[in-house]
């Protein structure tokens, strides 16, 4: 079978590497805004996004199995995207600092018209940092195309107190436990 990750990110497709399936990417070409307007439940719009990028290269590959995926970090009852600037960051991490947010993982997988879904919520707390670190921050990890700011990968993780997370590989970008668990139920074989 073939496998197509609906994904133009880096994180994720180095991720998917990590399985040891052969794949491809392919750009899923959704428009986030459309779904973003229509939408205010975080989890319902994590889920949305993954399902539409996964639709949208099944609808183009129908033999092949499609992983779409999507994250966005839940603050209250806002929702943080990617802040586009580094005074943007500078601004979003100020509204975190010292508090607690989740950072939604939403994971779909098409194939022959069958969908399984995943979404995994991971719990993060700040700490309470001020402007001047939080500029010395963005200006060396750049997190301007990141929701919430931070790249926990790189020295993101020094912003924070805790992480409660059943599966901190979806940190970066895929919840890769239960991606295999659902590619297993569609035929692949994952050692």
């Amino acid at each position: 079978m073939e496998l197509i990750l609906a994904s133009t990110s880096p994180w994720r497709r180095e991720q998917l590497a990590r399985l040891g399936l052969p794949f491809q990417c392919v750009d899923p070409a959704v428009d986030e805004d459309v779904w973003k307007a229509r939408l205010t439940d975080p989890r319902e719009l994590a889920g949305t996004l993954a399902r539409e990028k996964a639709r949208a290269v099944a609808a183009q590959h129908p033999e092949a199995v499609v992983i779409g995926g999507d994250q966005l970090v839940s603050f209250g009852s806002t929702i943080l995207g990617k802040p586009g600037t580094a005074e943007g960051a500078v601004e979003q991490l100020l509204q975190l600092a010292g508090q607690t947010h989740e950072l939604l993982t939403a994971v779909c997988l098409c194939h022959h018209g069958r969908e399984l879904n995943h979404l995994d919520v991971t719990r993060l707390t700040m700490r309470s940092l001020d402007r001047g670190a939080l500029t010395r921050y963005v200006a060396a990890d750049d997190p301007v195309g990141c929701a919430g700011s931070y790249m926990l990968e790189q020295r993101g993780i020094t912003l924070f107190e805790r992480i409660e997370s059943a599966d901190h590989t979806a940190i970066i970008g895929l919840p890769l436990i239960a991606l295999t668990g659902l590619l297993r139920q569609l035929g692949f074989e994952v050692p």
